[in-house]
């Protein structure tokens, strides 16, 4: 399920909403149940190749209007995902690569604390949607989060997210905080 791509205003912007979540502590749950027969694994990919990188963004953020990272030149892009203050989480089933999440821990930035872990991307390939992946792929970013000691995690679904983003948060234990309209230049172009 891909969400229905918006048409652009008359000066050529879209308009969205952008829901603020935070995790304030641990949750509780109950382990998801494994995929029989499969193996699910979840690696940091230390300093990633730029080409690794943007292969995983554009195919998992594509159907979703993510633009950001592939607007950056390759010096821009590695100077933040080389930064040791940010890391890229992949997962692999069955050996593939499969989704990836990269979580900010430098803090300060887009009105975060500065002890914030922000989850800026979060995402699987859109051949392994519903299939229980995501929320799974989730738990283990958040427990990772948590690990590595954040006081607060973070994370923002906008309105061309996947439709079910916004649940799957509220799922893994993510409470809105705030919700905003912004209005950006359409990535496709004119």
């Amino acid at each position: 399920m891909v969400p229905t791509l918006p048409t652009p205003r008359a000066d050529g912007k879209l308009e969205m909403v952008v829901t603020d979540l935070e995790m304030t502590g641990r949750p509780l749950r109950n382990n998801r149940t494994s995929l029989t027969g499969h193996t699910l694994e979840v690696r940091r990919a230390s300093r990633p190749t730029l080409h690794f990188y943007r292969y995983l963004y554009a195919t998992v953020g594509t159907p979703y209007l993510w633009f950001a990272r592939s607007q950056l030149t390759d010096e821009a892009l590695a100077t933040i995902i080389h930064d040791d203050a940010v890391e890229v989480l992949v997962l692999y089933l069955d050996g593939s690569p499969v989704g990836f999440a990269e979580l900010d821990r430098r803090g300060g930035q887009d009105g975060n604390r500065p002890d914030d872990v922000d989850i800026l991307y979060f995402g699987v390939v859109p051949e392994h949607l519903g299939q229980g992946l995501g929320l799974r792929f989730l738990d283990r970013v958040v427990d990772h989060a948590w690990d590595e000691e954040a006081s607060r995690i973070v994370v923002h679904v906008a309105t061309y997210d996947h439709p079910r983003a916004l649940m799957v948060y509220q799922r893994a234990g993510f409470t809105p905080f705030d919700k905003r309209t912004v209005v950006v230049d359409d990535p496709r172009g004119a």
